[in-house]
Order: C-alpha cells, then structure tokens, then sequence
C-alpha cells in the first residue's frame, strides 16, 4: 500500500543532491526512494531546495543565523507542517531536525524523529515525551549507547550512501582531503596541519554556513593556513564531490564531537579512497582500522597515516563499503520501521518494545 511521507529538513538549509549536511543529503536519499517506489514523497525545505516528491519551500535565511532568525524558522515549520496535514492525507511525518521537538506535529501523528547529531545537543526531555505514535532512532550503535534509556528509541538505522554513484578513480592519488562543514566541531585545521606535517598537498571542500562563530573559526583558524600546497575550494556539487573523492590519496576526518555518523567517509570508501579519523563516536564502527583506513589519535598520528595509506588496498575499501554501507538497505529499514509505526498508532496497539536490531524488523 503506497504511502505519504513528510521529511521535514531543518529551517534554512537545502535539501538536494548538492546538500552538504548529512541529514539532508539522508532526506535526499529517502525522497528519491520513496517516489521511485510509488509512494508520495513530501519535503519541507528551504527554497530553491531540489526534490523527486513536492516540495514545500520555506525562506532562505537572508542574513547571518542568530536566535531570532531561527525562532522565526521555528514558527514557520510549525505553520507549514499544520497545513500540509491539513490538506494532505498524511501517514507519518519524519523529522530530521535538532530542534524538531520546537515544531511537532500534533499528538497523535505516527512521527519518527532521527537523531543526526549527538544526544547530548538534544534537549533531555525528548527522550520521555509522552505523545502517542511517536518515536525516535539512531544512526549508528555508539549513539544509542549514548542516549538515556528510553522507551521511544527504536533500533538504531544505520546510514548508508549510493554506492553505485561512486567509482575509483585511475588518476595518480598524491593529495589528501577533507570535505565537510567548515566549523569548529570538525577540527579541519588539525587535518590542515596533519598534511603539512606529511608534506602532501592538502583540499578542503565545504560551506561556511551563516552563523557567526563558523565564520570566526574559518578566519581564525583555516584562513592562516592557506597556502599553495593547501587550498580550500568552498562547497561543491555533487559531481565535484565524487571526482574529489575519487581522486584523494585518503579522506582525513578530524572530528572533536562525538559523531553520529559519517556520510563523506562511508562515500569516500566506496570511492575505493581509505579514511583517516580520529576515534569519534561512530568512526570506529566505519573505519576498519588498517583494512579500509587508520583510527588515529592526534596530528602527528594522522601524518603517520598518512604516509602509510598506500599500504591499504582500494579494493577492499569499496567492497567494504557494498557490503556495509548500502543506502537500499537503510530505504528497506525505514520503510519497515514507517509502516510499523503507523499500523501500531492507527490500531491503538501498545507501544512496541525496543529489542535487538534487526531481529523486530524481521519478525514485525
């Protein structure tokens, strides 16, 4: 039975193929999916946003992002997300935003909210929200062991990418990348550092987004370590990205967050490219120390790794990433855990227990 599904991205930011956040490039994956499927794809995102579903356009951000900016943001999802339930015979609304608990729909609405980013950014009363048909999940193990203990959490959902959008590239590996958003969290100095430290040539590829303090950290901190050797390129599109990817000796990742996940090392994998990264929340579960990359702990490691990348096989990264990574399979979870969703809210059933991943979506 087709089903319509509401994606609800965060204010101001593009949902797209060219998206840089990962959970809009997750939303990107999802629509295109379900449309392909025969079910109806709905996406409320910034405009100029690019969908295979309808698009529900919210503003652009005109000016730098401070709070009075995103309460606006706020209060507009909240008004948008109304009518489309409104006029729209809608199943269950997905939620893909740090602040989705500012905007949720009403109670009993089957919704799923994912976690993007760490539990701890998340404000602790969302974990015991007492709202019929609502629940929430995880991208990765080592976020859910992170969350308090809660009865809304589901099994976690892994992540997974295109993998057949990417492919190795035969041209001569010599530089190193990284590619992300251009903030403090993601540490790209440390990697700037790393490359010079192992005298190879270094890109960074990303957005500076409108908040203040990003911009700070890019003048303060990526601005003086320019130089010939190492270049930043802005953001890229898509196609800029997998000719990035494919052609770096290794993908650095220099995260001092927890990280939930990792969509640019999974695709940098299946690239046939290893990954370089520091031991941040799920980056262990994805890079296989010395069989797809290194795990590291500091710069003077990660010049280390650098100088030993060649001694991983491209081949087995790429059938890592096919074996591990598929983004038909994360589609094939989502759509199990929607329809569980709506049939336990629609029947008035008891909530479902949190049990082994995998186990309940095969005995569902």
């Amino acid at each position: 039975m087709p089903l319509t599904v509401l994606s609800v991205a965060y204010p101001f930011t593009y949902v797209g193929e060219d998206a840089v956040g990962g959970s809009e490039q997750i939303i990107t994956i999802l629509d295109r999916a379900l449309t392909e499927a025969g079910h109806r794809s709905l996406v409320l995102a910034t405009e100029g946003s690019k969908v295979r579903g309808t698009l529900l356009a919210s503003p652009r951000a005109k000016r730098v992002l401070n709070s009075a900016i995103r309460e606006q943001g706020q209060r507009l999802h909240k008004r948008l997300i109304a009518q489309t339930l409104a006029r729209n015979s809608v199943d269950l609304v997905h939620m893909h935003t740090l602040d989705f608990h500012q905007y949720l729909p009403p109670d009993g609405t089957p919704t799923l909210a994912t976690l993007h980013l760490p539990p701890s950014w998340y404000p602790a009363r969302i974990f015991h929200l007492r709202r019929a048909g609502f629940y929430l999940n995880c991208v990765s193990a080592s976020e859910q062991k992170a969350c308090p203990p809660s009865s809304l959490l589901l099994p976690p959902i892994s992540n997974g990418v295109d993998i057949g959008r990417f492919a190795p590239s035969k041209a001569k590996r010599t530089h190193a990348l990284a590619l992300g958003r251009v903030c403090p969290e993601k540490a790209f100095h440390i990697a700037m550092d790393a490359a010079r430290m192992a005298g190879v040539d270094f890109v960074l590829a990303g957005e500076v987004f409108p908040y203040q303090h990003h911009r700070d950290y890019f003048e303060r901190e990526i601005v003086p370590r320019l130089s010939k050797r190492r270049q930043f390129v802005g953001p890229v599109n898509f196609d800029t990205k997998k000719r990035l990817l494919a052609e770096a000796s290794c993908l650095l990742v220099t995260s001092e967050v927890q990280e939930t996940s990792s969509l640019v090392a999974m695709e940098a994998l299946a690239a046939g490219t290893p990954v370089i990264a520091f031991p941040a929340g799920a980056l262990p579960e994805i890079v296989e120390h010395g069989r797809t990359g290194y795990i590291v702990a500091n710069a003077r490691e990660m010049a280390d790794a650098i100088a030993a990348v060649g001694e991983i096989d491209r081949d087995e990264c790429k059938k890592a990433a096919r074996r591990r990574f598929s983004a038909k399979r994360m589609v094939a979870e989502y759509l199990r855990a929607y329809r569980r969703i709506i049939t336990g809210t629609s029947t008035g059933s008891e909530r479902p227990r949190t049990i082994a991943a995998g186990s309940w979506l095969v005995n569902w």
